[in-house]
């Protein structure tokens, strides 16, 4: 699942293209992901209305249309928005020119929004997971879909004496699903969360009480730090995430623990042996060694 990086590298993407263009229709062959929404009353919400600007709050996306409505768009486990000209061909739609947005993960395109200027902006989603609904702007805060969510944890006022207090909402939890819940805090997920442990030496089922201090300064500096980079680098694309021109992002390159079972612990000094085991529900990758309770 897209994760904050991955999230962000969108959004700055197409706050990059987006702003001035006018959605001028809307297709799709899955109506469900509109959810309480059919497509012809989406449709009555969103075309004809101009971008103002495309921000995040979580793992979400926030498309600003002008007359005070926003698209909210949530790309689950294996969605990705895409930008480019499209052209469609029977009941599907293929990229008009060659380039990345060929590749193969992008071709599962399930909603288009045309654009004034003849470009597109395309939902491609090989499980068919993702949702989008519309919302009034100003009522944001309040949404269903946004209310439930923490802090966001880049943020500068986010400090380690709040990162602290968030965690010991949880005070039980194992800390591998307390740092992936979207109510403590928002846009982390099942990579960063087993690289962010791995840096700080945190076994995935420890209970957060049960962490030291120090341990947990240095669970707050690698969040900060492994999410700055995998902005950077443009989104870990390991699996299907591609950014908004089609493109693979690189942090896949800089794994630690993600998807490394049976490798050797690269930290130095260790000799320890990535281990994979399933923590509330998700799988957690760890090093047998350093990584202890």
């Amino acid at each position: 699942m897209p994760e904050l990086p991955e999230v962000q590298t969108t959004v700055s993407g197409l706050q990059s293209v987006l702003p001035g263009k006018r959605v001028t229709d809307v297709w799709t062959d899955w109506e469900k992901i509109f959810r309480e929404e059919t497509l012809p009353s989406f449709k009555k919400n969103v075309v004809g209305k101009k971008v103002l600007s495309v921000t995040r709050r979580g793992k979400h996306i926030l498309i600003h249309l002008d007359k005070g409505v926003t698209i909210i768009i949530h790309m689950k486990m294996t969605g990705h928005l895409l930008y480019g000209k499209y052209k469609q061909v029977k009941n599907s739609w293929i990229p008009a020119d060659k380039g990345p947005l060929n590749d193969s993960f992008n071709r599962f395109i399930h909603v288009v929004f045309s654009l004034s200027g003849g470009k597109h902006l395309v939902f491609s989603d090989m499980r068919k997971f993702g949702k989008i609904v519309t919302a009034e702007t100003d009522k944001l805060p309040h949404s269903p879909y946004l209310a439930h969510l923490g802090p966001e944890p880049l943020l500068k006022k986010f400090d380690y004496k709040e990162f602290v207090a968030r965690l010991l909402l949880r005070p039980r939890g194992k800390i591998k699903t307390v740092l992936m819940d979207q109510a403590v805090i928002a846009g982390i997920g099942n990579i960063y969360s087993d690289e962010m442990l791995w840096r700080a030496g945190i076994h995935p089922e420890t209970k957060t009480y049960d962490i030291s201090y120090v341990k947990l300064k240095l669970l707050y500096g690698a969040m900060k730090s492994l999410l700055k980079k995998g902005i950077v680098l443009g989104g870990d694309s390991m699996s299907d995430y591609r950014n908004i021109f089609g493109e693979r992002g690189h942090f896949q390159e800089k794994h630690n623990a993600y998807q490394k079972k049976g490798e050797r612990c690269s930290k130095r000094g260790c000799g320890g042996i990535i281990v994979r085991k399933m923590v509330g529900g998700r799988s957690a990758h760890f090093c047998s060694t350093h990584q202890k309770i």
